[in-house]
């Protein structure tokens, strides 16, 4: 089997899917994405979506003139292989961005799993068919929206809640306080911090992981820049809490594996969207199993992504969760299939072959700006 062609669509969802407020910085709430078919000689197609930012034109430029020559007239199934060339060719000038390479081999794992007629997280290693789910907020108008939110949500039975809260110091402890009121002490229902980078010293980061602690919070996420190595290493030893990070952080498991030699966080991060695909979020997982640690599986943002994350929470035992990002609508563009998420707060996977994915290319189409 051989790629013989690859599909780039550029595209732009105009409506507005998130409010300023809950994007914090940006002005530009529509959503960019790309749309990644590989085409093989064979019939069978592997397709997936791509993480583009605020940006279709500079992603979907990066995809065709640095990773679409790479992978045309290659063997679709030999992704291991693929994926320590690429590290080769990568280092000889493309130095393309963490997004880049995800959604080639995500649809790789697509056409093999169709080969094989099963779903991906099946093909992967089936540890289980569903996971707890958590919801986690976007930037909400005040403090009390974040405790009404959580509240809601514990209701409707899901597994915990985590805050992106204000970047104001006094504001978010605000909203942390009256989160644990709202949800009260229940230890089966799971509350963290994820402040984004807000806390640009230790010490303040410091100060709050020590609130948190007195709240009995579950995890306290992003607290300093994943690069912030000292920063977080010191929170690590100086907090009961634990410091989950490594999210944003370039090179895949290659540097999440210092992070976790030299104890820069209790827990670490990964996804299929800016870490490299699902090969990437496997060598993270088992990597961080070694050595008896969680890898929590991260928000992609992109409903499709959430379910090729998904597949691949069913395959490791060392990820408590499956995140939910809200606004719910997020979860419906560009498929007709989104992520089951039943009464109990439990997610489940597509039984399809591949990445079960019913994408909607109506809605696709009507999205597309420029093919490349």
């Amino acid at each position: 089997m051989k790629i013989t062609d690859i599909e780039i669509r550029l595209c732009k969802h105009q409506e507005e899917v998130m409010s300023e407020k809950e994007l914090r910085d940006s002005h530009r709430s529509e959503l960019n994405f790309l749309m990644i078919t590989l085409k093989t000689d064979e019939g069978v197609d592997g397709v997936s979506m791509g993480f583009a930012g605020m940006g279709a034109e500079m992603a979907g430029s990066i995809a065709a003139q640095s990773i679409k020559p790479f992978f045309l007239g290659k063997d679709p199934i030999a992704r291991e292989k693929h994926w320590q060339d690429f590290r080769r060719y990568e280092r000889h000038w493309h130095h393309t961005p963490i997004y880049s390479y995800g959604p080639f081999d995500i649809a790789l794992w697509d056409i093999a799993g169709k080969v094989a007629g099963l779903p991906l997280y099946k093909l992967l290693g089936h540890c289980r068919e569903k996971v707890p789910t958590y919801v986690s907020s976007m930037y909400l108008d005040t403090p009390q929206d974040y405790a009404d939110q959580a509240a809601e949500f514990k209701a409707r039975g899901f597994h915990g809640y985590k805050l992106h809260p204000p970047g104001d110091f006094q504001e978010a402890l605000e909203a942390y306080r009256l989160c644990r009121e709202a949800v009260g002490p229940d230890p089966s229902f799971k509350l963290m911090a994820d402040p984004v980078t807000a806390h640009t010293y230790y010490e303040d980061a410091l100060r709050m992981g020590r609130e948190l602690e007195k709240l009995e919070y579950y995890w306290f996420e992003e607290p300093l820049y994943d690069v912030d190595f000292n920063g977080l290493r010191k929170l690590t030893r100086d907090l009961d809490i634990p410091i989950c990070g490594t999210e944003v952080l370039a090179g895949a498991h290659y540097s999440t594996a210092e992070c976790i030699a030299s104890g820069v966080v209790d827990i670490v991060r990964s996804d299929v969207s800016w870490k490299g695909g699902v090969t990437a979020v496997m060598k993270t997982a088992h990597l961080a199993e070694a050595f008896g640690m969680r890898c929590e599986v991260h928000t992609t943002i992109y409903p499709a992504l959430e379910i090729v994350n998904l597949h691949c929470c069913c395959a490791i035992s060392n990820c408590e969760f499956f995140e939910a990002l809200i606004p719910s609508s997020l979860m419906k563009l560009g498929i007709k299939n989104p992520v089951h998420i039943d009464a109990e707060g439990y997610a489940h996977p597509p039984a399809g072959p591949g990445l079960g994915i019913d994408w909607d290319w109506d809605f696709i189409d009507d999205a597309t700006v420029a093919l490349m």
